[in-house]
């Protein structure tokens, strides 16, 4: 426990292997960025895992793809993030409830400007495709919401970090599968959104811990310094 702000998110003994992780996920969406810059058209990875169209899926299924990039777009984006506020905030974990509204908006901002950077559009120029919002903010979410259990858990490193990976990966290949099913990302574009998320959220996270840290400080000297006066 670190002051009146409530434990760590993460926790400690994740720090270095987010850490890791995060730079590999930022080293992986740089080198597809560079690679995709400027195209239009599915990269070879692309075409051989499938051809994006918007007729990639049929009903019933199409509906599951719907709802599922439903969660995505602004609406269903804030009834998620309301409802982890709310989670935190009933748990008393006002830090992770911080990491939920700014990790969200770290990750979906950075990848609305990485999207003119790279120029990777699809369906037509004012389309731009890399990385996946939709799959970085889910994959966002999932990972806050898993970083958060570690902790009211108390796992340890192993099984903290199999945890961390699973709900990223599973919230990630969710929207992922959406996205390409519906045509609106190449499949390479969602696996720079995924990794967009594994890269910010870790950072964003050490910045509100670090922010945290310091307000809790600064209370407590000016408390020391009111008690000698």
């Amino acid at each position: 426990m670190t002051g009146r702000s409530g434990p760590a998110v993460p926790a400690p003994s994740l720090r270095v292997w987010l850490g890791l992780m995060a730079t590999l996920a930022a080293l992986v969406v740089g080198v597809l960025g560079v690679l995709y810059a400027g195209h239009s058209e599915p990269g070879r990875v692309d075409r051989w895992i499938i051809q994006p169209t918007a007729d990639s899926v049929r009903p019933p299924w199409r509906y599951v793809a719907l709802a599922t990039d439903f969660l995505g777009e602004p609406a269903g984006a804030a009834m998620l993030i309301v409802a982890a506020v709310t989670g935190c905030l009933l748990l008393r974990r006002p830090r992770a409830a911080v990491l939920v509204v700014g990790g969200a908006a770290m990750t979906v901002g950075t990848t609305t400007l990485l999207k003119p950077l790279v120029g990777r559009t699809i369906h037509g120029d004012g389309n731009l495709s890399y990385p996946s919002g939709h799959t970085a903010f889910l994959t966002a979410l999932a990972l806050i919401v898993a970083l958060l259990a570690t902790g009211r858990l108390g796992l340890g490193r192993t099984a903290g970090m199999t945890l961390v990976l699973a709900a990223a990966l599973v919230a990630g290949a969710a929207m992922g599968w959406a996205q390409v099913a519906l045509g609106a990302h190449y499949p390479t574009d969602v696996l720079g959104g995924w990794c967009t998320a594994l890269a910010v959220v870790p950072a964003t996270a050490w910045l509100v811990d670090r922010m945290a840290d310091r307000l809790v400080d600064h209370r407590m000297a000016d408390a020391g310094r009111r008690e000698h006066r």
